[in-house]
């Protein structure tokens, strides 16, 4: 079979992850590069040398719109790994040039935004592919299929959670980074809808009630924080019904130490812990005492995303492994935070010498939390405010509701 013929639309930030690994699947015969573009361009030039942009024929650009008209003939699919603003008119641009697109993730923070890309993607032969690069994993989807099948019982409670330090040069590190609109757009970037967007998307598949499905939000409490100066939030804790079943979930970047994260899948029978790194992918505490260990096997997940993806378009599987109609569930669950929250809390913080804050109990509070689902306010943390409840019905205030946010921040 062929090689592929692809595109990439930037080349700074994740855009360097993507380059790497289509070099390395090229070297394989499953991708060969055609194009890529940056606006930037001349920043990258030691960067086009070291990945041999010459000998490998690949033709640059600095707009992607000149890539797409100049080069679409000569390209089976581009991928947009750009800020969160540009994805909708990239991804409608490549799709009607004709070509299939792998689009990192989120594909957006909107969701009418996101119901347009939706929209968008049927006119095209091919659906897109969403880059939530956890899901490949084959481990994750085995143990899925075994909570589908039953195996455990029947799914009670799912939880996740992430402390990653993130300093104040994170948040500056482009335009868009921290806020809550920008250019009369909402971006909403966060811990809740960017950084960690892998551990939403993962909790609401375990939420599905079959094995490609992401469990459908109908209820979100929420309560939102700042500590750094920021526009938007870096702290969350969520309690919310995805597929019938009770989700928590708690995450922030105003903490300091080692970045941690896990997943809980908690059934009638067994209680699953779902590791992201480490030898181990899963532990699974089963009530009659029994204890299983399922070491991962996978290898670089990025990778497996674009071999994914290949077999997609290849005709070797019938679906990509995200699609941006199964980003639903992630999108409305990010949304209705902002709208059951309505205010961002800021939280008193001092800054530490390299750029971080670390809001105080927050590591105490968020075990409390995934223990009880008692967000910090019925905890009686001092720095909390309690947030309100919202429904899908409420998403069309959405605009309105970050708009509030945003000036009064």
């Amino acid at each position: 079979m062929s090689a592929l013929r692809i595109g990439i639309i930037g080349m700074g930030g994740f855009a360097g992850v993507h380059h790497d690994t289509v070099a390395a699947l090229e070297a394989e015969g499953v991708f060969r590069l055609v194009a890529a573009c940056d606006p930037a361009l001349d920043a990258f030039q030691a960067r086009m040398d070291t990945l041999r942009f010459k000998e490998r024929g690949v033709r640059v650009f600095t707009d992607y719109r000149d890539l797409l008209d100049a080069c679409a003939g000569a390209l089976d699919l581009v991928t947009i790994p750009t800020p969160i603003p540009l994805h909708a008119p990239m991804h409608r641009a490549a799709v009607e040039h004709g070509l299939a697109v792998y689009l990192e993730k989120p594909p957006t923070l909107d969701a009418r935004e996101l119901e347009g890309m939706i929209a968008v993607d049927a006119g095209g032969r091919f659906r897109t592919n969403v880059g939530f690069n956890f899901i490949v994993e084959p481990e994750r989807q085995a143990l899925k299929q075994r909570v589908v099948d039953g195996e455990f019982g029947a799914v009670q409670r799912v939880t996740a959670y992430a402390l990653w330090p993130r300093n104040a040069a994170y948040f500056a590190r482009a335009p868009w980074a921290g806020r809550l609109q920008l250019d009369g757009r909402l971006v909403l970037d966060s811990c809740l809808g960017n950084a960690m967007a892998h551990h939403v998307h993962d909790a609401l598949f375990w939420c599905g009630a079959e094995m490609w499905s992401w469990g459908a939000v109908t209820r979100v409490a929420a309560e939102l924080y700042r500590a750094h100066a920021i526009e938007g939030m870096d702290t969350a804790f969520l309690n919310a019904t995805a597929g019938g079943v009770a989700l928590d979930i708690a995450m922030s970047h105003a903490c300091v130490g080692t970045a941690e994260q896990e997943e809980r899948v908690v059934c009638a029978e067994a209680e699953i812990r779902y590791q992201i790194h480490g030898p181990l992918a899963y532990i699974i505490q089963w009530a009659d005492g029994r204890t299983e260990l399922g070491p991962r096997t996978a290898g670089e997940l990025v990778a497996l995303n674009f071999r994914a993806y290949a077999d997609y378009l290849n005709g070797a599987v019938d679906r990509p492994v995200t699609s941006l109609a199964d980003s639903r569930p992630f999108v409305h669950l990010n949304d209705l935070a902002y709208l059951a929250a309505g205010h961002i809390t800021p939280v008193p913080s001092e800054e530490t010498p390299d750029g971080h804050r670390a809001v105080a109990g927050l590591p105490e509070a968020v075990a409390r939390f995934l223990a009880t689902g008692a967000l910090p306010s019925a905890q009686g943390v001092p720095w909390s405010a309690p947030g309100g409840m919202a429904t899908p019905d409420d998403l069309p205030r959405l605009e309105a509701v970050v708009r509030g946010m945003a000036e009064g921040s």
